[in-house]
């Protein structure tokens, strides 16, 4: 008899990329952006949690395009900062 295989709890950014659709680029820029799910570092490694990568997924849930309540999971990007002015 074979032990039980156990799913990985961790997925390392290529595999969270897949699991969410997204390229591996795509998630790092989400992650340096501070846009991304939400991710850990063991050991100098970044790594997602199941559980995170599907709750980030879940913030773009929505039932209508016209529905003004819906939350959308943005393309990555920098966040916005004030523009500054020219003296």
């Amino acid at each position: 008899m074979q032990p039980p295989v156990i799913p990985p709890r961790y997925l390392r950014t290529r595999e969270a990329a897949m699991f969410l659709g997204l390229s591996p680029r795509t998630l790092e820029k989400h992650r340096t952006y501070g846009t991304g799910p939400i991710y850990r570092k063991l050991g100098g490694r970044v790594v997602y949690a199941l559980a995170d990568l599907q709750q980030w997924a879940d913030s773009g849930t929505v039932s209508s395009t016209s529905d003004p309540n819906s939350k959308t999971v943005r393309p990555a990007a920098p966040q916005h900062q004030a523009t500054r002015r020219k003296a």
